[in-house]
Parts: structure tokens; C-alpha cells; sequence
């Protein structure tokens, strides 16, 4: 077979002269499409090919209203008119399918590569996140010990209610986007279904509000991590130097957590000098080839750096 072997696969779902064709013999090819999208993507799982490419068309976009049309406006876009663009669209969403089934391989993968505990986003309209997601990636690693944590914009303790239904071990809780009022209703909820906290800073007014809200919740476990995001909180874009500025405002006693913008084991072995205890590694483990082995490879670089293995995070109790 022709994925025997392979770890990645390249689907080109768009040749010269096929809308010509297309239009000479549109149910002829809607079938070949159909069975060729099942019959390329089937084998590739079977295989377990680490990375599926679908390069489709840009037909999809035909009847789009957004110029430059940004590749995630996909799944929003107005159908595409002719035949040929909406059999192209059926091919992303064949993939899509497809990879719903990715997020307990890759929180496998992670977990085997010594994760201490595995992110997962649950926003759906922006991250095309989803509770299922978190639920199966929460059932993969289980047995191994290591927690899913909830990641996504959280205001209502019901939501925390939702993460702990879902398997989840811990929630992340974003320090500048709610009062403090709010932010405890949070963590308390939070801690009373025995999960741990991610506090998520971004300056140091954000981890002074996370010391107002920690003083009477100190704990003796690592229920309690406070971190330091690297990215603009508005424009998502890395802001460079922040993680290391900000390592010295951080208590030594509570789990430090470097967040984004880690791209290398360099990256994680410079940070791991600076004091961070763990960190959080999204973009780059998502868009490369080899997430385990990038994983644990910064893990190595970081214990390295650090001269001892790192702290774990507790998974939650049943009940």
C-alpha cells in the first residue's frame, strides 16, 4: 500500500484542468471524489500517519464575502455555487471528520513523551474547541496518571462543574478577564471538585491579583500553579522577552508555569534556568510533525537545565 511506511501524507485534491473536466462529467467525479477522499484518508489512519495534509481548492472560497479570505473563514463561508467548489468543500470536511478522532492519540502521544498534565481547548467559536475533545483526551491518558486540563474562556462556575464531568483533572483561569469576585467563585469551585488551578497572568498587576486570591487557599499540594503568558491577549501575538522578565515577580513557592511561545528544547532548558518549574507548549507540538518527540525532547532540555526531574501535577480524584 502506498502509506506503508510513511509518517506523513500530502493529499493534492486539485489538479490543472479539473474544473473543465468537472463540468464535462460532474456525478462521474463527485463519486470519484467522495470515494477518493474515504479511501486516501481511511488508509491514512489505519496506518497511523502522524500528519494529514488535504490540499484542496481555492473553489471552496467562490462564493466568499471576506477578501483576503483567511483559511479559517472556511467553516463560515456561504457555500460554494458550482459543483466542482462544494465537492472541494466536501473533501475539508471529510478531513475534519476525520481528525475529531485525533485529540486521544495526541493526548496519548504527549502523555507518553512524560507530560505533566495535557492541555485541551474546549472554545469552540474562535479555537474550534469542544467538551468531547476534552472528554476523550481525559479518558486516553486516565490510566497513566497524567491530568486534561480545561482550557478556554471561563466566567461561570458551571463551567468548571463541565470540565470536572468531562474528566478533566484542572481548569485554567485567565487573572485579567474577570473581577476578583468572580475569579473566586472560580477557584473555590474549582477546588472544591478537587482540581488543580492554572492562574493566568499576563503583568505584574494580573500576579498580584493571583497572591490576593491565593493568601487564604494556600494549599500544601500543587493545586495551585500561577503562570505567565507570553502572548498579547488581544492579537495572540508572542510578545518576546515577557517570560523572562517576568520570572523573578513569581513565588518560589508555588509552581511556575511558562506559557507559549516555547518552540525548542533550547527554549525550554533557557526558561527552565530562568526558574519556571513546567510549561505550557501549544503551537508548536499542534503544527509539527513529531509531537512526541518534540515533547520529549524539551522535557530533557528542560530537566537538564534544571538538574532534577520536574515537579508532576496531581490528576483529580474520582468520585
Amino acid at each position: 500500500r502506498a502509506t506503508d511506511g510513511c509518517s506523513h501524507v500530502i493529499h493534492l485534491a486539485a489538479i490543472v484542468g479539473g474544473i473543465a473536466n468537472f463540468h464535462q462529467l460532474p456525478y462521474t467525479l463527485t463519486d470519484v471524489n467522495s470515494s477518493l477522499y474515504n479511501g486516501v484518508i481511511g488508509a491514512a489512519i489505519e496506518a497511523g500517519i502522524e500528519r494529514f495534509v488535504y490540499v484542496s481548492s481555492s473553489m471552496v472560497f467562490e462564493n466568499a464575502e471576506i477578501f483576503p479570505t483567511p483559511e479559517e473563514y472556511i467553516w463560515k463561508c456561504p457555500l460554494p455555487r458550482s459543483a466542482y467548489g462544494f465537492s472541494k468543500l466536501a473533501g475539508e470536511y471529510w478531513v475534519r471528520a476525520a481528525s475529531e478522532e485525533d485529540p486521544a492519540r495526541r493526548a496519548r502521544s504527549y502523555a507518553d513523551a512524560g507530560a505533566a498534565a495535557v492541555s485541551v481547548l474546549t472554545e469552540p467559536s474562535r479555537f474550534d474547541g469542544s467538551l468531547t475533545h476534552l472528554e476523550q483526551a481525559a479518558a486516553a491518558i486516565a490510566s497513566a496518571g497524567v491530568p486534561a486540563m480545561r482550557k478556554d474562556f471561563l466566567v461561570d462556575p458551571y463551567q468548571v462543574l463541565e470540565a470536572r464531568a468531562a474528566g478533566a483533572g484542572g481548569v485554567l483561569l485567565i487573572l485579567r478577564m474577570l473581577p476578583r469576585d468572580a475569579l473566586e467563585r472560580l477557584l473555590d469551585a474549582a477546588l472544591e471538585q478537587g482540581l488543580f488551578v492554572l492562574l493566568e497572568a499576563f503583568d505584574d498587576a494580573d500576579v498580584e491579583a493571583a497572591m490576593a486570591l491565593i493568601g487564604p487557599r494556600r494549599v500544601a499540594d500543587d493545586s495551585l500553579l500561577l503562570g505567565v503568558n507570553c502572548r498579547d491577549l488581544v492579537t495572540l501575538q508572542v510578545v518576546p522577552g515577557r517570560l523572562e522578565a517576568m520570572a523573578d515577580r513569581l513565588p518560589a513557592w508555588i509552581p511556575r508555569v511558562a506559557e507559549s511561545g516555547l518552540a525548542s528544547p533550547d527554549d525550554a532548558a533557557r526558561l527552565a534556568a530562568c526558574g519556571y518549574d513546567l510549561a505550557l507548549v501549544g503551537s508548536a507540538l499542534m503544527t509539527g510533525g513529531e509531537p512526541r518527540e518534540l515533547a520529549g525532547a524539551m522535557l530533557a532540555a528542560a530537566r537538564g537545565a534544571l538538574g532534577h526531574q520536574p515537579r508532576r501535577i496531581r490528576p483529580a480524584e474520582r468520585g
